[in-house]
């Protein structure tokens, strides 16, 4: 997450990381048509594309905002994508596994390689960066292990921003560039440590960029850096 830009991959990571931040200005300002999600070779692309629904309506998308949550694993497994294009059931998933770890379980190196393994494979919009950065450093990661620390995850609901859903309505065909939403997710965080299996519990929400084609299963694209109501 350094701003440097004096090395190739610190420019690269700096350039993902303000195509998402860009994305996040357009979704709050909800602009018309879609702005800029991503501008490559003087192409501009959408800014808040969608999954699979090609040029759908936004009633489509909001649909699927019924899907079920489940509380992230509590001890041991690594977290692990689902297979589905529902963008809104991947965003809540998504959200339990970036605020869940255990300490006692696995290494922060294998916590960072699983949480990669959600990002799409699309390079120009998988902010590897924004992903990263919610992982506890090695250095905290080894004082944490020493305590047993753990957090678990309930997501208590997901939904597309309302700036999403009308800029989205705006102008329904310009998601199919990039097929990204934009999904917010709340929920509440638990950590426990050796000697206080209770532990402390704090709210969380956060915004997503989902991206989900109709030809494959839905993948993370990033962390926005600002939540979307």
């Amino acid at each position: 997450m350094s701003s440097r830009s004096t090395n190739p991959g610190g420019a690269s990571r700096v350039r993902r990381r303000a195509l998402l931040g860009t994305a996040v200005l357009a979704v709050l300002v909800a602009l018309a048509g879609l702005t800029a999600y991503i501008t490559r070779d003087g192409r501009t692309s959408s800014k808040t594309p969608a999954t699979q629904v090609s040029s759908a309506s936004p009633s489509a998308p909001t649909a699927s905002a019924s899907a079920s949550s489940r509380p992230h694993s509590s001890r041991g497994d690594l977290p692990v994508p689902p297979s589905t294009h529902d963008p809104i059931a991947f965003g809540k998933a998504a959200a339990a596994a970036l605020w869940s770890y255990d300490t006692r379980a696995y290494s922060q190196r294998e916590l960072v390689a699983a949480l990669r393994g959600w990002l799409t494979s699309e390079k120009k919009y998988a902010d590897t960066a924004s992903v990263d950065a919610l992982v506890p450093s090695r250095a905290l990661w080894k004082q944490m292990a020493a305590n047993g620390q753990f957090a678990t995850a309930t997501v208590n609901e997901a939904h597309f921003p309302d700036s999403f859903t009308q800029a989205l309505q705006a102008d329904p065909g310009a998601i199919t560039t990039a097929y990204v939403y934009a999904v917010t997710v709340s929920g509440k965080q638990s950590i426990a440590w050796k000697g206080s299996p209770h532990g402390g519990a704090e709210n969380r929400v956060t915004t997503l960029a989902v991206q989900c084609r109709p030809s494959q299963p839905c993948a993370l694209a990033g962390v926005l850096s600002a939540v979307a109501p």
